[in-house]
């Protein structure tokens, strides 16, 4: 029997202790959501997860994660526990494929059996379009991932398809940007912003690859949590993008960090990847639509922000004076 529940309930928020999965359950829990985190820690953010959320330490496709699940009975999921990195992806497929399509699998069928009836699914719009033939990007248009991350999102969203088709499980893929913010790894492959405040927090320069002129559409991470709330208490099926439509480049990104930070604009060049996208951005007219959201936070402003929350974390303990 189909729970009546809504969605915004009970919410189990897989990888709630990364990066957005921290925005997301603070959002969630501000909503009034009663929310279960399911997360490994593998890569958590060093951010706490909030008291008024439980915690479960598990692997997504691991028996406790499924136990965890049927005790709690969601009425709605946000599943953005993943493998992430594109060139990690490549050096090895299998293991991306483990984690990112087996464990996916294993989730949404726990989710089933526990008669949870909504998922929104962390999607990536900008690994699944690859060399879009047109931009920005739309949902309809062709999906020609070029990294085995890229399929297994594609895969991920196909499960969707699937498990709403046989068992009723209703969801929405989010075809997410560049998403950028304060918590994310800075240590990683991944998050050229993350990196980059980093690197000038440490004196040294931003790092880009080729000539710096590509260009990636960078959305605010509070901006993708609002999305998924959105999504996760709305009727809408399939996948939406989650983007500000406009593409920036990395030149202007790292120039603006490293005013940010009162250092001159010099910059570490490496040699450009093989086969990267050039230019990408993603139309969020859809999400606009179906969702009444767009993204609110101009880049300036989010790097801004950004910039400022890792220089707060990385700023030493005033030491107390002596009595």
């Amino acid at each position: 029997m189909e729970s009546q529940s809504h969605p915004l309930a009970r919410v189990v928020v897989t990888g709630g202790a990364g990066f957005i999965g921290t925005h997301t359950v603070r959002l969630l829990l501000e909503a009034g959501s009663a929310v279960l985190v399911l997360d490994d820690l593998r890569h958590a953010c060093g951010e706490p997860v909030p008291p008024a959320a439980e915690l479960v330490t598990a692997d997504i496709s691991s028996p406790l994660a499924a136990a965890a699940i049927a005790r709690y009975r969601p009425t709605g999921a946000v599943h953005l526990a993943a493998q992430g990195g594109v060139n990690r992806s490549m050096q090895d497929p299998a293991a991306d494929a483990t984690v990112n399509v087996v464990g996916t699998v294993a989730l949404l069928k726990a989710l089933a059996d526990a008669q949870c009836r909504r998922v929104v699914f962390a999607s990536s719009g900008g690994a699944i379009y690859g060399r879009a033939r047109r931009l920005p990007s739309r949902e309809a248009d062709r999906q020609q991932p070029l990294s085995p991350y890229g399929a297994a999102k594609l895969a991920g969203e196909g499960y969707l398809g699937m498990f709403g088709r046989t068992l009723g499980l209703r969801s929405v893929a989010m075809r997410y940007a560049n998403v950028y913010g304060p918590h994310q790894d800075g240590t990683g492959e991944a998050g050229v912003v993350a990196i980059t405040c980093q690197r000038l927090l440490s004196a040294q320069p931003p790092r880009i690859t080729g000539d710096g002129e590509q260009t990636r559409d960078f959305i605010f991470v509070h901006d993708v949590a609002r999305a998924n709330v959105l999504a996760l208490g709305s009727r809408v099926q399939g996948p939406l993008n989650v983007a500000t439509g406009i593409g920036t480049s990395i030149n202007l990104v790292a120039s603006t960090l490293a005013a940010l930070a009162g250092q001159p604009s010099v910059v570490e060049h490496l040699p450009a990847r093989p086969g990267e996208v050039r230019h990408t951005f993603l139309s969020p007219d859809q999400a606009a639509a179906k969702l009444g959201w767009r993204a609110t936070t101009p880049i300036a402003e989010g790097l801004r922000l950004t910039f400022e929350a890792f220089q707060h974390a990385t700023k030493p303990p005033t030491a107390t004076p002596a009595p």
